[in-house]
């Protein structure tokens, strides 16, 4: 279900800057913005919008988390902060059959398992994910630990069924949200994710 109407935007998306707006690919047609609520905030907004014939339009909107501690432009491995920016949205999986995901479809019961044992509350955390191209090959599934930047940049970065809460890096969303978003964002479209606290997504 989405948290809001669709409607036109124009020529730029709501709430992106320049310098971020740069950024996206002139051929994308599909972005998604995770607007933060602050710097050190859990707690975001996911919209879709898509690119028509007479400008952008917001497709579907959800309520969502990131990391524990908020944002960062310096991300480490486990600092529990998500990073800033501008990447592409390619490969994507899950512990669940594909739902009809566009973009290619890893399934396997084992290898998107929750780190959190015992817990109820991630049982269905990677029931489907989306990789953010943020420090991995593209192409790869999902859980490739390759990390072409080093490991001390993390990786691992998802879009991933909601928990309630804060993430250690990644962006969650609800799952009718995930599943709009397998069946939506189409490799011809070249979609991309633009996230971060409102105020840098701004700059």
């Amino acid at each position: 279900m989405s948290a809001s109407p669709q409607a036109a935007v124009g020529a730029r998306l709501p709430g992106v800057g320049d310098r971020m707006w740069r950024q996206v690919p002139a051929g994308s047609r599909q972005v998604v913005v995770v607007y933060g609520e602050r710097r050190d905030s859990p707690d975001s907004l996911v919209v879709l919008y898509e690119r028509r014939a007479a400008g952008w339009e917001r497709t579907a909107a959800w309520p969502a988390h990131n990391g524990r501690l908020g944002w960062t432009t310096e991300h480490r491995m486990d600092d529990e902060r998500t990073p800033v920016g501008v990447f592409g949205l390619t490969d994507a999986g899950g512990t669940l059959g594909n739902p009809g995901s566009r973009l290619p479809y890893w399934h396997d019961d084992h290898a998107f398992a929750s780190t959190i044992t015992d817990d109820e509350a991630h049982a269905h955390d990677f029931d489907y994910v989306i990789a953010i191209n943020y420090n991995r090959l593209v192409g790869a599934p999902p859980y490739d630990w390759s990390r072409p930047e080093g490991v001390e940049k993390g990786g691992g970065i998802w879009l991933h069924l909601d928990h309630g809460d804060g993430t250690s890096a990644c962006v969650t969303i609800p799952e009718s949200g995930m599943r709009t978003l397998l069946r939506t964002l189409d490799p011809g479209d070249r979609p991309v994710v633009v996230m971060g606290d409102r105020e840098r997504l701004m700059s």
